[in-house]
């Protein structure tokens, strides 16, 4: 089963996401689960750094939609300091304000299956520097 572990700023908006996976039967078909920081026992104020450390030891593959590089323990300062070609990737949402539109929902939802259908292949997306990122829709 794979474990996505959804950032504490956008807990709200993966509730949405799982209703369309369950409602269109792909909870059934793939073995996917979301949980929330605190469903794993992390504080919502964990550095980006303590969750994806956490993420990448449980083998879990982290949603969020901020990704910054604000101070030292800031998630793209951890990711270009510490992952690596077997990371785990951590899967942005471009526009989490977007997931309000039905398409742009189901977009993400069918990124998010992709990936985890084809998880070797996501560990090997071409990324700039050292940085693992999959953006699971851009904004356009």
């Amino acid at each position: 089963m794979i474990t996505i572990l959804v950032d504490h700023n956008i807990k709200g908006y993966a509730v949405v996401l799982w209703g369309i996976l369950a409602s269109e039967g792909w909870h059934e078909l793939f073995p996917i689960r979301f949980a929330t920081l605190k469903d794993v026992g992390l504080a919502d104020d964990s550095s980006d750094r303590e969750i994806w450390r956490f993420a990448q030891q449980n083998r879990m593959i982290l949603l969020t939609d901020n990704r910054n590089m604000k101070g030292k323990d800031s998630l793209e300062q951890t990711l270009r300091e510490e992952s690596t070609a077997t990371s785990l990737p951590v899967l942005t949402i471009g526009s989490a304000e977007r997931l309000s539109e039905g398409a742009y929902r189901k977009q993400c939802v069918t990124r998010l299956l992709e990936i985890v259908l084809f998880l070797e292949s996501a560990l090997n997306l071409p990324v700039a520097g050292k940085s693992l990122k999959s953006s699971l829709f851009r904004d356009s």
